[in-house]
């Protein structure tokens, strides 16, 4: 699969890609390297990981791992907050780290954030490499510069742009998932095929089995994200496109947060594609048979979640932590037609409730 090259980032892939990460780390000598995991991708992901920096290069190899440091915490989107990221400082600072050293994230989503989020501030900055084990990783959380933690239970209210050297996606993680982690990063593949230039609902229409995903339809989603990015790398415009689905799905997902409701990410971003979708048939005039279309395929994946008058008023009031806000109204990213987003758009509390109860019936 070919590289992605640009600027500030490379994008590798599989075997090929261990070659340019070994070649990396040898061009850079560094000291010492971290290799940051939760509890599931060091069981199940970490010696498949060194495994093949060995078969890249065995000589080369041996002079990395000597120089490898482990750090492993408990997965999950409540790990993905200030105490974890002070813990993590300190053992970099215990062992030595220094601003010429790096970091390897290895794992979803919450790991990337976090993991880059700890090397951009750590010494103002150090390198990290982004390897997602992740469907949703693979296509959107690892890529693009934005790292972060949670703060309150509001979802990455703290971070910064700090963009991976190299992202490195390895399709044989893919194997590592469960139903549910595969089908939470299938809502990002579909926020990218309503977004894109070109876009192809009916090919995800297509799609009855997690299994019908193929790495072209991946490499593909990655290509549409990186498209948008290199444009606008610190979202100062088209770069918002990207959020469409998130901001009533970051809401939903705040709110839940260390509930026993709780979502993965993917699953609270479903949900508010299908909000957003129907926000824009009531704004802009989407056609209403493509709202309906995407109910329909998202739910075919995606248990409907109930919420009470009261849920939805406590959603409401997270909007105003959005981080696309300018004032107190929460700015949305809607659709005029597939493929062309629009910015900016102010969006009242009864067509929010409107939406929700789109959803639910």
């Amino acid at each position: 699969m070919k590289p992605i090259k640009k600027d500030r980032f490379s994008i590798v892939f599989n075997q090929d890609g261990y070659l340019e990460l070994v070649d990396f780390i040898k061009n850079n000598d560094f000291n010492k390297i971290l290799i940051l995991t939760d509890d599931n991708t060091k069981e199940n992901c970490l010696d498949i990981f060194l495994s093949s920096i060995t078969a890249a290069n065995p000589e080369v190899s041996n002079l990395i791992i000597s120089k490898l440091f482990y750090y492993s915490v408990k997965p999950g989107e409540n790990s993905k907050n200030i105490d974890t990221s002070i813990e993590v400082w300190k053992f970099l600072i215990e062992k030595g780290f220094k601003r010429l050293d790096l970091i390897i994230n290895l794992g979803g989503g919450m790991i990337t954030d976090l993991g880059g989020f700890v090397a951009s501030t750590f010494m103002r900055g150090i390198k990290f490499i982004n390897v997602p084990t992740t469907l949703l990783g693979m296509v959107d959380a690892s890529i693009g510069g934005k790292t972060g933690i949670d703060f309150r239970e509001i979802k990455n209210i703290i971070g910064v742009f700090g963009f991976a050297k190299i992202v490195l996606v390895d399709f044989r993680f893919l194997a590592t998932l469960n139903k549910r982690q595969k089908t939470a990063g299938y809502a990002e593949m579909i926020k990218h095929i309503l977004i894109s230039k070109t876009p192809e609902l009916n090919k995800i229409k297509k799609v009855d089995y997690m299994e019908d995903i193929s790495h072209k339809m991946i490499y593909q989603s990655i290509i549409t994200k990186i498209s948008i990015i290199d444009v606008d790398p610190l979202e100062s415009d088209i770069r918002k496109f990207l959020n469409y689905g998130h901001t009533l799905g970051h809401a939903i997902e705040s709110y839940l947060l260390s509930t026993d409701r709780e979502l993965l990410h993917g699953e609270a971003i479903a949900i508010g594609i299908i909000l957003e979708t129907y926000l824009s048939y009531l704004k802009t005039g989407l056609d209403y048979d493509i709202v309906n279309d995407v109910k329909k395929h998202i739910n075919t994946y995606f248990d409907i979640i109930k919420f009470s008058v009261t849920d939805i008023s406590e959603v409401i009031n997270l909007l105003k932590y959005d981080k696309k806000n300018s004032d107190e109204k929460p700015k949305f990213i809607l659709l005029e037609k597939l493929g062309k987003p629009l910015v900016n758009q102010i969006v009242f509390e009864k067509e929010i409730r409107d939406a929700f109860k789109f959803y639910i019936d």
